[in-house]
């Protein structure tokens, strides 16, 4: 089956082309790799003021002659969907604005996918491409507490949001892993405990530690704010822990699938508008 790049309701204005240099690649774990990326492009790179910032990585199809400088957004305008090149989502995981320097974290699942393999193999002056980012997410400083839920694909959007809590913050924080060497350092509150969640081999997206976890966490008194991101199935499960069973409200979550089991992101993003891509 061919996949045809998803289609898009963002524009030129609304997220702009970056074009940066990778600088480094940090080997995080097993199967996590960072991408420390910036040079002269960093000027055109539009901070938001979201902790949750993503943006759109570009992968041009390969046989398929583009325009040079690539322009993303040119080529959307002129070319049939079919040869527009794939992007895919990514969180950024931090931001240095003094150093023109910025970090994406990818999970690497050895040939599989576009981004894994292109950031297991990527050097010092290659170009990463991308545009945005886009966001949603502030934790609400009103809240008493805060609750993060999620998988290896959502632990830089967690890890980011932690570390944007003011010092004296409370709360929990649920990250599902493979295992022990997944661990990676978070700079939390002292006040938020970091629960680690091993699945020992169980593939990503089949396990029901998350769920489970947060079903059956004590919760602390107070008004809790919630931020649980990673894979639709278990932000389904999720969905009716948080509201049917805890009863919240659904402006204190932010719930969000990052991908489905069984999906490349292409499909995934054209399924977000059927019955079961729905959260």
């Amino acid at each position: 089956m061919s996949i045809v790049p998803a289609s898009t309701s963002a524009s030129k204005k609304s997220r702009p082309q970056v074009n940066l240099t990778v600088v480094r690649r940090e080997q995080l774990a097993p199967q996590m790799v960072r991408i420390v990326a910036g040079g002269d492009g960093f000027a055109d790179f539009v901070n938001n003021g979201f902790v949750d910032r993503y943006v759109k990585i570009v992968f041009p199809q390969p046989g398929i002659q583009y325009p040079s400088p690539l322009d993303l957004w040119s080529i959307r305008e002129t070319m049939p969907r079919e040869q527009w090149p794939f992007t895919r989502t990514y969180t950024l995981r931090w931001v240095d604005t003094a150093a023109c320097e910025l970090a994406i974290d990818f999970v690497v699942h050895g040939d599989e996918g576009l981004a894994g393999p292109w950031a297991a193999r990527a050097e010092p002056g290659d170009t990463l491409t991308f545009t945005g980012p886009g966001g949603a997410y502030n934790p609400d400083p009103e809240a008493d507490w805060y609750l993060f839920a999620g998988d290896e694909a959502a632990l830089p959007a967690i890890a980011a949001c932690i570390e944007s809590l003011p010092a004296e913050a409370a709360g929990v924080a649920f990250l599902e892993v493979d295992s022990d060497a997944d661990i990676q350092p978070i700079a939390a509150p002292a006040g938020l405990e970091l629960h680690w969640l091993f699945r020992r081999g169980v593939p990503a997206g089949q396990s029901n530690l998350l769920v489970q976890a947060v079903a059956e966490a004590d919760w602390p008194a107070g008004r809790v704010d919630v931020f649980a991101h990673g894979e639709r199935g278990y932000m389904k499960a999720l969905r009716d822990v948080l509201f049917v069973q805890r009863g919240l409200e659904r402006k204190q979550v932010s719930l969000s699938g990052y991908w489905a089991r069984g999906r490349v992101e292409d499909v995934f993003q054209a399924e977000k508008k059927l019955p079961v891509g729905q959260i």
